[in-house]
């Protein structure tokens, strides 16, 4: 490498295969990671925690999940999703702390500024990852390596946390590559078709996007193990195991191949909350008060975000793990807790008290940023729409002052 090229010298991972100057003849596409994130930040707040094994999410001696493990929880095969206890079992020494959102919003927020300094063109996937497009930011920040390593130096400078970061010239290949080298690291993939196809070759096939579980369990049955032996895979044979589409759509990843552009105004499409009681619960009152606090607080979350919904629904997952869902379109989006509240209070009618209830979840979905209502004949009944809207506001001003515990429901 030249010793001209701002490569030179760099000391992350860069497979061979890359030709000086060429990522500046297509795109540059990042992907950024939080390392570890909520688990990061809880050790960067507790000090004492640093440097051992911290789970985020349910008690270890409760029902529930776990949302985040430090990597000192890892070596022990704790992962996101896995129920706590489990976790606990393989890991019977790990801090178990219960997730603090607004702390990780917080967090988060600090960490997008800081990309939106480097280019506008930022795709949020979650509060902790995002892919950016960098491709015009060159001439002010260098190529993509180099960017990747000046936005790490700001995350770490402002936030004194790590992330790790894929440049590649596409989203895939981004994506894969900032799982590489975590935590802490920098991947960089060649621009050279062929040296694309090399770095792929030796991996696990399920790196491939759209290869779960069931598909890879498909693949290895049939020999295919790495993603070079898809590569290698005539057209024909794979077909046969997956179908026609789903073949040409994997073997175009397995080549590196990806043209996907960023969605740049990427919206939630939905907002939702679960509860798992510590013991199955057998009385439908308790169930119920439960899911009218889950309903307040999609509410909250709905206008926060200036939203309205065009769809709720409710999920209850049963003692024997037999889950049901229901849901109801709405005639016009709707943002307050007093009609959000009726819709749960329906649906919860329509299921029923069955058996003892394992889970309760509410949520909304087909979300809108603003409400046209323009039919004279329905002005009574919009009026009072606005009426519950504003006092669902009001409340919650006044739990934002003086805390969520400020307006208590009569049960």
């Amino acid at each position: 490498m030249a010793s001209g090229s701002p490569w030179h010298g760099f000391n992350r991972i860069i497979p061979p295969g890359i030709r000086d100057g060429a990522m500046t003849k297509l795109r540059t596409i990042l992907h950024l990671d939080m390392d570890a994130f909520f688990a990061s930040v809880e050790q960067l707040d507790h000090p004492a925690w640093r440097g051992k094994p911290v789970i985020v999410g349910a008690a270890g001696d409760k029902r529930g999940v776990v949302a985040a493990a430090s990597y000192e929880a890892r070596v022990f095969g704790v992962h996101s999703a896995m129920p706590s206890r489990e976790a606990a079992r393989r890991c019977p020494h790990a801090i178990f702390t219960p997730p603090r959102g607004e702390r990780y919003e917080a967090v988060s927020r600090q960490v997008f500024a800081i990309l939106e300094q480097f280019t506008p063109l930022v795709e949020p996937l979650s509060i902790d990852e995002a892919f950016l497009d960098v491709t015009g930011a060159a001439r002010l920040f260098g190529d993509g390596p180099c960017v990747a390593e000046r936005i790490r130096e700001r995350i770490l400078a402002e936030t004194h946390l790590t992330a790790s970061v894929g440049v590649a010239t596409n989203k895939f290949l981004a994506k894969l590559a900032s799982d590489l080298n975590k935590p802490d690291g920098i991947t960089v993939v060649p621009v050279d078709p062929d040296a694309i196809r090399a770095f792929l070759a030796p991996l696990p096939v399920r790196k491939l996007w759209g290869v779960g579980a069931v598909t890879g369990r498909l693949l290895e049955s049939a020999g295919l193990r790495t993603i070079g032996d898809v590569q290698g895979c005539g057209h024909s044979r794979l077909a046969a195991l997956l179908g026609r589409d789903a073949a040409r759509d994997l073997q175009a990843l397995s080549r590196g191949e990806d043209d996907r552009s960023l969605e740049l105004s990427r919206e939630e499409k939905s907002i939702s909350r679960e509860h798992t009681f510590d013991q199955d619960c057998e009385r439908a009152g308790v169930v119920e008060a439960r899911l009218i606090d889950l309903v307040d607080d999609v509410g909250a979350s709905l206008r926060a975000g200036g939203y309205y919904a065009e769809c709720v629904r409710i999920k209850v997952r049963w003692s024997g793990f037999e889950t049901l869902t229901r849901q109801r379109q709405l005639p016009a989006p709707v943002c307050d807790d007093f009609t959000l509240r009726d819709l749960a209070h329906a649906l919860w009618r329509e299921v029923g008290m069955r058996r003892p209830v394992r889970l309760i979840g509410f949520g909304v979905s087909r979300l809108v940023e603003s409400v046209s209502r323009q039919i004279p004949l329905f002005e009574a009944d919009d009026a009072d729409t606005r009426r519950r809207e504003r006092l669902s506001r009001t409340v919650d001003g006044l739990r934002r002052r003086f805390g969520k515990d400020v307006l208590r429901r009569l049960e």
